[in-house]
């Protein structure tokens, strides 16, 4: 017995993707597209993908919030795991960025289900609340900037329905949070105090996967 996840290496992490990711075409073509992308370390990798299209699956989710778009490969993974029905509200603030992905969104058939709202993430989900969403999500994904997260948590907690899920990514930091340094940056500080304020959170169950740059998932109460 250990407490120690194993380390993947190059060939593990290969057969890892050989078993356990099966990409719709279109996903591929993105993920392969943004790979050489100068800001490419921003996209989850094709397991963590892999993982948050079962779990959509997994509790049905019809209604699917993110937080941080990129390229939009999380975004499309998630609006194909769900069914036809299903709606995708997406926060980002860059159109460069967002423009590539509506077009891999188009190309595979459900950019009728994505809802882009390009404006500070902070500023939607206040119009969401407004607008009498709370309860109304039952996914929820945090990627984007870190010294936020709080906020967008707290935001994601009104909006997601009891039993629904908040994914929280690169919780990690490459690291970097296990022994934040003084001359770091704010976020990691924040994510630091963030990551150990989860365990001891009423409201909701938590775990930690180590997937990608770690993931948190939080279902709540």
């Amino acid at each position: 017995m250990t407490r120690h996840t194993v380390a993947l290496d190059s060939a593990l992490s290969g057969y890892l993707f050989d078993i356990a990711v099966a990409e719709h075409p279109v996903q591929r073509e993105l993920r392969e597209f943004t790979a050489g992308h100068r800001l490419a370390k921003m996209q989850i990798s094709p397991d963590q993908g892999q993982f948050m299209a079962w779990l959509a699956r997994l509790i049905g989710a019809r209604r699917y919030l993110e937080i941080g778009v990129f390229t939009g490969y999380s975004a499309l993974t998630v609006a194909l795991a769900m069914p036809e029905d299903g709606e995708v509200v997406a926060c980002d603030v860059s159109e460069a960025f967002t423009a590539i992905a509506r077009d891999y969104w188009a190309k595979a058939g459900v950019a009728g289900r994505i809802d882009l709202r390009l404006q500070p993430a902070l500023n939607t989900l206040r119009q969401l609340l407004d607008d009498g969403q709370a309860g109304r999500f039952d996914l929820a994904f945090i990627d984007a900037d870190k010294p936020s997260y709080r906020d967008y948590y707290e935001a994601c907690l009104e909006l997601v329905r009891p039993g629904g899920v908040i994914a929280i990514d690169n919780i990690f930091l490459s690291g970097r949070v296990v022994e934040p340094k003084p001359e770091d940056p704010p976020g990691v500080h924040l994510v630091h105090a963030f990551n150990a304020s989860l365990k001891a959170d009423p409201r909701v169950h938590m775990c930690v996967l180590p997937i990608g740059d770690g993931l948190t998932l939080c279902t709540r109460r």
